[in-house]
């Protein structure tokens, strides 16, 4: 029987030539962030049914929206590419999907690890593993599981723009902003969709603190970085955060209500944006009216889920500021169950989740000594329930702020001096630091 070949050089097991052009396509959306690559890959399993890494990439498209009532339909995908895999590439990749639907991110990106070491050409293996690395909070390996087979790729094959944007994420993450700017940059020459690339250049502006440019990257490019993009809401709120930088407030809500949560995205990363620019806008004063009302709403449904700590912090900055107790109750409880479960769950909600969602609950409480003593207990670890280091910066924020409020001035004047040695031009860290003199 004639075993044919992927794009990138893989033998792949069950598939029909039709089928691989459908992969490479659901391939190439899922790493520009476009399109709609589940329905192009269920066309690739309409044409080759046994079609292993097919299956693989279609669970991988159910769980990396951390979402709790896609894990089922990720489970049997897995199971599908297990039942029948042909290769030991295969056998690999359906293996770390089903550890990642069983909430074994760690144990998964391990697996992926030591197959994009055998396979250094296989795409889906960097992308799954860069994500598992960004849910875990490991960046060293955002930026050590591209740089490895960074010598294996080059211009002419498909995908090399992934790799680069990848790797520039990595880069900005474990703090070198001048080379993550320069791979970033070269991968959107390559291939102006890539989102991601768009969002790691952006990162590396936030993380310098240049709103200006920042602004300048992403506002006469959005054509790029927004149309069909499954990934825009991200960018918005990035675009967002530049303009709440240079007190632009009702342009922030306006965007808000444009593109970030009035349209009423019910996906659970973007309801994480949501409430991150919601708090941080509150964090500031500035008023925004009901809108956190709708956005509790939408997160009602996922009280329940304990799949994700991260996403629990940002459900109950909803639930408390939209004074939806009934809802906030559940959600601890909840975490709760998390905690005497096993898996990563309980590991990501003991080591920071736990904390950081009662100390936004207490800070709406009013309550701010405990805010300040709950994130104080986890600045240091916070990384390990995952985001990016501009997502938990809304955790230093809420502590500066905690402090200045309950009057422990001593504190609050080492943490804005902190601030503004980090950010000299920021003229938020320069208002923290004339708060606590006053």
């Amino acid at each position: 029987m004639t075993v044919l070949i992927d794009a990138l050089g893989h033998p792949v097991s069950g598939a029909t030539a039709a089928a691989i052009d459908h992969y490479d396509q659901a391939a190439h959306e899922m790493c520009c962030l476009i399109g709609d690559p589940l329905a192009t890959i269920d066309r690739a399993l309409a044409e080759a049914p046994s079609m292993s890494i097919a299956h693989t990439l279609r669970a991988w498209l159910h769980l990396l929206g951390t979402e709790a009532p896609a894990l089922a339909t990720a489970r049997e995908a897995a199971e599908a590419a297990a039942r029948h895999a042909g290769t030991d590439r295969e056998r690999m990749h359906a293996r770390s999907a089903a550890l990642v639907a069983a909430g074994r991110w760690r144990d998964a990106a391990r697996v992926l690890e030591d197959l994009s070491a055998q396979h250094p050409r296989d795409l889906l293996a960097l992308q799954a593993g860069h994500q598992a690395d960004f849910f875990t909070g490991d960046s060293r390996m955002l930026r050590d599981r591209i740089a490895r087979v960074r010598p294996h790729w080059n211009d002419a094959m498909p995908g090399h723009h992934a790799v680069l944007g990848m790797h520039a994420f990595g880069l900005e993450e474990t703090g070198d902003y001048a080379q993550a700017e320069r791979t970033g940059r070269r991968a959107i020459e390559l291939q102006p969709r890539d989102t991601w690339a768009w969002h790691a250049v952006a990162h590396v502006h936030e993380m310098r603190n240049a709103p200006k440019d920042g602004i300048a990257w992403l506002e006469p490019n959005a054509v790029h970085w927004s149309r069909d993009s499954f990934f825009a809401v991200h960018n918005w709120w990035h675009l967002a955060l530049f303009k709440l930088e240079q007190d632009r407030h009702d342009e922030v809500l306006a965007m808000y209500d444009a593109s970030i949560g009035g349209p009423g995205s019910g996906v659970v990363l973007d309801m994480i944006d949501q409430s991150a620019l919601l708090w941080r806008l509150a964090l500031r004063g500035v008023d925004v009216g009901d809108r956190w009302q709708p956005l509790a709403e939408r997160w009602a449904p996922h009280a329940t889920a304990g799949n994700y700590a991260f996403n629990d912090l940002h459900a109950m900055m909803a639930f408390a500021s939209a004074w939806r107790s009934d809802l906030a109750a559940q959600l601890r409880e909840t975490q709760r169950a998390a905690l005497a479960g096993d898996g990563d769950a309980r590991a990501f909600t003991a080591e920071a989740g736990e904390a950081a969602t009662c100390a936004v609950q207490a800070f709406v409480a009013g309550d701010h000594a405990t805010v300040v003593a709950l994130l104080r207990s986890i600045r240091s670890s916070a990384h390990r329930f995952g985001g990016s280091h501009a997502q938990r910066d809304l955790l230093d924020l809420t502590l500066i702020e905690a402090a200045l409020r309950s009057g422990d001035r001593p504190l609050a004047a080492a943490l804005a001096a902190e601030r503004a040695a980090m950010r000299p031009a920021s003229p938020l860290a320069q208002r923290f630091v004339a708060r606590a003199a006053a």
